[in-house]
């Protein structure tokens, strides 16, 4: 290749990283859009608050800690210096693949991955809602995205042993949305569920969110953010082969959408009656989270096939979980970790290259690391500091307590 083509090459694909990075990092508003709405009406500035200060910790403790983690070599390398972090020099071009005459920018590389930590860590946001500190969860978060991500992380996309083993997990299905789910449901179990959620005799009560618009327009920003989240992930744009890839990987992420929308609100039709809006909403995510592993292969019916059975899982797992009394008011574990962890397992269903052993060692691994390690935290946070409000403080709702403010104080003080 000439000078000039590669540095073409270079720009292009550095690029194309940057509006990819930029993307997932619009999803931070999805999330929040999303668990606004699900939640009541007098715990919604609190979420807000709890969504924009998570990720600017993740994105603070990525670099100082968990970057270096990741890529520099696993937990050895837990104490980096500044330069180290992100190589000794931000121009230094890092090879895409064995062989490959195409590079990208270090700087690109640790935006995008940084944005990937800042989305695990809202799963457990949305899971946690209308009950636990806010500053015990801000301090969950700092050890979470600092150490507990980066190090499975490590194991699979930084060259570690389960990528050695042939744990295949293209945008993350696992490695970023069941790691989300299991750190959530290690939370939601020493957290306990929200006060009247669950009667004397096990029956549900349902505690309907304060915004339906919101959640719905914050799944269409997770959607679209989407795009970037897996199409950024095949890494380069700058030849034909790469421009095909990232075309069939967009298509394929839509239609793995829509599959678990349709399919969500068809079982929810058949099982309760009616058209359950919430459903539909975690249906659309159990569908995007499903093809994350492998949206580079399927064709576009496979995908859609793929999103449908996410969208049929997502809905027994939300009623599940209300059975076992695990609270978790948007209904995240099951949309991020049922749909997690069949996504992993199906991509040996159309790609020859994987099988279904490596998948199962990396979901059990990835699973049993977050899980017991979040489990362990929230139980130390829970003895040291305290996980719960108060039942008062509760009732009351944590935009006053923990805040200070409302977000809609027409509704409770009006002229």
């Amino acid at each position: 290749m000439s000078a000039e083509f590669n540095e073409l090459a270079y720009a292009l694909d550095t690029f194309y990283f940057l509006i990819s990075g930029a993307l997932v990092m619009w999803m931070a508003a999805g999330f929040t859009m999303l668990e606004s709405g699900l939640v009541r009406s007098k715990n919604t500035t609190e979420i807000l608050t709890k969504n924009v200060s998570l990720y600017a910790i993740a994105c603070i403790m990525y670099m100082l800690i968990g970057y270096n983690i990741m890529y520099g070599g696993g937990i050895s390398s837990v104490i980096p210096s500044i330069g180290g972090i992100l190589g000794a020099s931000d121009n230094v071009p890092a090879d895409i693949a064995a062989g490959s005459d195409a590079y990208y920018s270090n700087i690109s590389d640790f935006f995008f991955q940084v944005v990937f930590v800042a989305t695990a860590m809202s799963i457990v946001s949305g899971a946690v809602a209308e009950r636990m500190k806010l500053w015990t969860f801000l301090l969950f978060t700092v050890i979470v995205t600092g150490l507990v991500y980066p190090i499975q992380g490590f194991w699979s996309w930084g060259g570690g042993f389960l990528a050695e083993v042939g744990y295949s997990d293209y945008a993350g299905s696992g490695i970023v949305h069941m790691f989300g789910a299991a750190a959530a449901l290690a939370a939601v179990m020493v957290l306990g569920p929200r006060k009247g959620k669950f009667g004397p005799n096990g029956e549900v009560k349902p505690i309907p969110g304060a915004n339906m618009p919101l959640a719905t327009l914050g799944v269409f920003i997770l959607w679209f953010g989407w795009f970037g989240f897996n199409g950024g992930s095949e890494l380069k744009l700058s030849d034909a082969g790469s421009a095909n890839a990232v075309a069939l990987v967009f298509a394929n992420t839509n239609l793995a959408a829509a599959g678990g929308v349709v399919a969500a609100l068809v079982t929810a039709r058949l099982m309760f009656g009616k058209a359950d809006l919430t459903m539909a909403l975690n249906g659309g995510i159990a569908g995007l989270v499903s093809i994350t592993a492998g949206p580079n292969v399927p064709s576009l019916l496979g995908a859609t096939l793929i999103g449908v059975v996410g969208g049929v899982l997502v809905v027994f797992s939300i009623v599940g979980l209300d059975k076992l009394k695990l609270d978790d008011p948007v209904g995240a574990i099951s949309a991020h970790g049922t749909a997690g962890i069949w996504g992993v397992l199906a991509v040996p269903l159309w790609n020859e290259g994987a099988s279904f052993g490596p998948q199962i060692i990396g979901l059990v691994t990835i699973f049993v690391w977050t899980f017991g390690v979040s489990y362990i935290l929230m139980t130390i946070l829970k003895t040291v500091i305290g996980l719960r409000v108060s039942e008062e403080d509760e009732e009351t709702g944590l935009d006053i307590v923990e805040c200070g403010v409302e977000a809609y104080p027409e509704f409770s003080n009006p002229r």
